[in-house]
């Protein structure tokens, strides 16, 4: 897939459909009617309309334009469809469950987030209602100041993840 993406501009394709890109690259949009300017940006790899917002690479274009699934885009292109090995089925595999592991720790992350900003927010509470340098203020006071610090380390490990 990437040797066809090398082998191919987005401007090939377009103007293989007939198009001829303006010198800042727009065309006509063909995904939607009523263009009075062309709205459609061709970049280098890509297009992306600023009218019906639709976007994508070369396969998406061809995909668009012929009506036909990814495949058929693919080998119109000269890509040739090979069954999947098992290495190949594996390294998806692997992928995904790694994508699923991303999504579970992001979602922890947000949880513990919103459990320490309810924290926060109860502690904070209690040193105004407290006498300053109390037990209760003192207490409430390092309490706080540990759940800042949690509230810093979660934002560092969502920036991570």
């Amino acid at each position: 897939m990437e040797e066809i993406k090398a082998a191919y501009s987005m401007r090939d394709i377009v103007e293989r459909y007939g198009f001829h890109p303006t010198r800042a690259g727009f065309i006509p949009c063909p995904f939607h009617s009523g263009d009075r300017q062309p709205s459609l940006k061709v970049y280098d790899r890509d297009f992306h309309c600023h009218a019906c917002n639709t976007h994508g690479d070369i396969f998406d274009f061809v995909m668009l334009m012929d009506d036909v699934d990814f495949k058929t885009a693919f080998q119109g292109l000269g890509g040739e469809y090979q069954k999947p090995s098992f290495s190949s089925r594996m390294k998806v595999y692997e992928a995904q469950k790694r994508q699923e592991m991303r999504r579970k720790v992001r979602e922890r992350i947000a949880a513990q987030k919103d459990l320490n900003n309810t924290l926060i927010t109860v502690y904070r509470s209690y040193m105004e209602r407290s006498e300053p340098l109390s037990d209760v203020w003192t207490d409430c006071y390092n309490a706080l100041q540990y759940q800042l610090y949690w509230q810093a380390e979660l934002n560092d490990m969502e920036a991570r993840w």
